[in-house]
């Protein structure tokens, strides 16, 4: 089971996957866990699972955000707020998008995750919320720092290369948290192998909020 590897959880808000059913059952079972809690929220898209681009306004997004951080709060504290699929790589680059997120962010006293030098992170600043520097153990990085689109070849990681990633990342400082895609085949063993990497290594990991 991937939670027995993880401190932090961006759990899904029963938008673009999942149900409301799901979304409760995993949160709750994360916080039995002892694993900190964030929301997931995306764009309203199941059959996309929220991968796709939507035509909606900054405005949009911001109520739709806001419906989807507080029914995930409204079962169990939330520590922080990362948009998921399309809608976090329109916020690393649109500055109102993503200080639309960030203002939900603030109403709730949490801050946000997203990559080093973009938008999302900025608005986080801005709106003066805590700004979490992700990078992606499972995922093939380009130069400039994003990611590959899942299309391209060797776009997802197999477990050792993760491992050998997320070390890298760590030993960087400059990264706050290592992000592993759960809906991935093989993502348990992966966060396995990435864990047990980050031990051997000597890098301490623990609930992202609370560093």
């Amino acid at each position: 089971m991937i939670m027995a590897h993880i401190d932090s959880a961006s759990v899904a808000c029963g938008v673009y996957a999942g149900s409301a059913s799901i979304t409760i059952a995993t949160a709750v079972r994360c916080h039995q866990l002892g694993v900190e809690v964030g929301a997931h929220p995306g764009y309203d898209d199941p059959e996309g699972f929220g991968r796709r681009e939507r035509e909606v306004s900054p405005e949009q997004i911001e109520a739709l955000v806001t419906f989807q951080v507080a029914a995930l709060a409204a079962v169990v504290p939330v520590a922080y707020v990362k948009p998921h699929g399309a809608l976090y790589h329109r916020c690393q680059s649109d500055p109102a998008s993503a200080d639309a997120v960030a203002r939900v962010a603030k109403a709730h006293g949490v801050g946000l995750v997203g990559q080093p030098g973009l938008e999302l992170l900025a608005a986080a600043r801005r709106a003066g919320v805590p700004a979490y520097r992700e990078g992606f153990a499972d995922r093939l990085l380009l130069f400039d720092g994003s990611l590959a689109p899942r299309t391209q070849p060797g776009a997802v990681l197999d477990a050792p290369t993760a491992a050998a990633q997320a070390v890298r990342l760590a030993r960087s400082g400059q990264y706050d948290t290592v992000c592993i895609h759960g809906d991935s085949e093989g993502a348990a063993a992966v966060a396995a192998a990435v864990r047990a990497a980050l031990r051997e290594a000597g890098v301490e990991t623990g609930p992202l909020a609370r560093q």
